[in-house]
């Protein structure tokens, strides 16, 4: 794990230097570029433990890089994700800015991926990265439930949801940047779905009119036959529990279904049964597509494809982590420095293949 520490912070500090710190958040954001990533750090490129050791890695890397560092990792993997809001704002009160606007994107990227949108796997790991101007990211990861109240078999798989500023224009129309998954849901309700926006509006209207009508076809719901490709069952709808929620909406309705998942006590259940409501009274339903979409330098941890070198992963460390102080000197040398980086990872990847034990001291000298 120190030397995943290592490799991480000089790996995201010549990242930093030779761009920027949004290039960074980008490339968190994309899961492709994230499980090489979690390769290159040398852990298992099919395990669920990928995300949460390599996010622990760079929240240690930048906690240790120093006070100057541009970057900030919040959260973690279990109880350490609900301690985000306290750990954003600490960071930010020390950066003197304000810090609502990344506790509310770290809420909603959470929130939604929750509860508005259900596929059977619950989130247990929130990881929120920002920098000093306000450009943050989210890598977050749910586990399929063991007791799914739909009944979904995918029990003991992840799922990974990775989410950057940049690419949330409306917060109701798929604002993650990618959903990283082994395998697909059969039964999923999806009320951010592009094509769930009727839905929305239905769901945004129907807590804001008078309550009387819909009260009546509240207690006609237990009697309904519903189609046997609908997601979302009766069982889900209480009308006792959906009415208390009318009648308190219609006192402060939400003003957009953005703000309507936003609020606390609106969970997964609410949602499916304000989804299901809205789509017997106006004909509009979530969408029930998966939006689910499904890269090693220095061995894993399991032995897969081959052990983990630790003579090749310090070197490496040390190779980067003078490139970083050389890209603080010359251009020149920093080219130089990268083309020998080159040389190294080809010299490195063919031994690696070979499954070489050690490397003579005139090979090393010569790198």
């Amino acid at each position: 794990m120190q030397r995943m520490i290592r490799l991480a912070r000089a790996v995201v500090e010549i990242m930093v230097s030779e761009y920027d710190t949004r290039f960074v958040l980008q490339k968190l954001a994309d899961p492709f570029w994230f499980q090489a990533f979690g390769c290159l750090l040398g852990f298992d490129w099919h395990s669920s433990g990928l995300t949460t050791t390599v996010c622990a890695a760079l929240k240690a890397a930048f906690q240790t890089a120093g006070s100057d560092f541009p970057l900030y990792a919040c959260g973690g993997k279990g109880s350490r994700s609900r301690r985000t809001p306290e750990e954003i704002a600490a960071a930010c009160d020390a950066l003197g800015v304000d810090a609502d606007p990344l506790i509310y994107a770290s809420r909603m990227a959470a929130k939604i991926d929750n509860a508005a949108l259900q596929d059977g796997f619950q989130i247990y790991h929130h990881c929120f990265f920002f920098d000093r101007t306000g450009l943050w990211a989210v890598v977050q990861q749910g586990m399929a439930r063991e007791n799914d109240p739909l009944g979904r078999p995918n029990a003991g798989f992840a799922r990974r949801y990775h989410w950057v500023a940049d690419k949330v224009g409306d917060w109701t129309i798929r604002p993650e940047a990618a959903i990283c998954s082994e395998k697909t849901a059969p039964l999923v309700v999806d009320t951010i779905a592009k094509e769930a926006r009727p839905m929305q509006q239905d769901v945004t209207r129907l807590l804001t009119e008078e309550q009387r009508e819909v009260q009546k076809i509240l207690k006609d719901l237990p009697h309904l036959r519903l189609t046997p490709r609908h997601r979302i069952l009766l069982s889900d709808i209480d009308p006792r529990r959906i009415s208390r929620i009318l009648l308190s909406t219609y006192d402060d309705p939400p003003e957009t279904f953005a703000s309507l998942i936003g609020r606390r006590g609106i969970g997964p259940a609410t949602i499916r049964a304000l989804a299901l409501t809205a789509e017997i009274i106006y004909g509009h339903g979530p969408s029930y597509r998966d939006p689910a979409r499904f890269s090693f330098a220095h061995g894993g941890k399991d032995g897969t494809p081959y052990p983990v070198r630790r003579d090749v992963y310090d070197e490496t460390i040390s190779i980067l982590n003078s490139l970083v102080s050389r890209a603080r000197v010359d251009q020149s040398e920093k080219r130089r420095a990268f083309r020998r980086l080159a040389v190294f990872t080809t010299i490195s990847s063919a031994e690696s293949q070979r499954h070489s034990v050690n490397r003579t001291t005139s090979e090393t000298t010569r790198l």
